[in-house]
């Protein structure tokens, strides 16, 4: 059993959705009947992913969208389209994320990226989709990937933990506005894995180490839990 919102017929954006975590929670909500959009800046992985997911869903609905979601303008001429097509949007999986590596006094071109891409991506994609679905009135949900870096804070990636720290803060505040909002039919989620072997993490590596969960077993974990209450999704790992 998982959330309501996951169920033929809904429609469902998933951010980072080429690839990893977002690919894999892609694939089961075009299972559970959703049509599906792929969001992405990676064009070159995009059309495999579209396959993959069409390969699974009952109607073959799915689309792709090749927006880089550090983009304000990008993410408001995407929400324009679907919402202008679908009428709304049901589920916002705000998943997309970078992990090039940072050094404290390392080079900034890294550190913009970062925000731009894991931390001002996250709040332009639930503030444009966010108020749209509030208006609409229907049932949603809006899940947000965070990471366990966020809280944990490890030494060796301050821009990434950074983001992350910031994405929790800020999911915290975007459900709590939410829930104290009179009438509103949409609730947020933040995600938070551990160390999950994807292309993000996998440096070089062909062989998932041991301690680390794949991408399909966080998706799994995922909707289970989206079925409860919980608003932290603290996925375990290995680790």
């Amino acid at each position: 059993m998982t959330h309501p919102v996951i169920a033929e017929g809904r429609v469902a954006v998933v951010t980072g959705g080429a690839s990893g975590i977002g690919l894999a929670s892609a694939k089961r909500f075009a299972e559970a009947g959703m049509t599906v959009c792929l969001v992405d800046r990676a064009a070159e992985r995009l059309a495999e992913a579209k396959e993959a997911v069409a390969a699974l869903s009952p109607s073959g609905s799915v689309l792709t969208s090749n927006t880089d979601v550090g983009d304000r303008a990008a993410v408001e001429a995407l929400a324009k389209n679907l919402f202008g097509r679908f009428g709304t949007v049901h589920l916002v999986f705000d998943n997309a994320g970078i992990q090039p590596g940072s050094d404290i006094f390392g080079p900034s071109a890294n550190w913009d990226a970062v925000l731009r891409a894991n931390l001002h991506g996250i709040i332009h994609v639930a503030q444009i989709f966010g108020e749209r679905m509030v208006a609409e009135g229907e049932p949603g949900l809006i899940v947000v990937t965070g990471s366990k870096q966020g809280i944990t804070t490890p030494p060796g990636d301050p821009a990434y933990n950074v983001a992350k720290a910031g994405v929790k803060a800020f999911a915290e505040a975007l459900q709590h506005d939410l829930r104290n909002r009179e009438g509103c039919r949409i609730e947020a989620r933040l995600l938070i894995p551990g160390f999950v072997f994807t292309p993000l993490t996998q440096k070089g590596r062909t062989e998932k180490p041991e301690g680390a969960w794949t991408a399909d077993q966080t998706a799994d974990f995922m909707l289970e839990k989206l079925g409860t209450e919980d608003f932290y999704i603290l996925c375990p790992d290995g680790e």
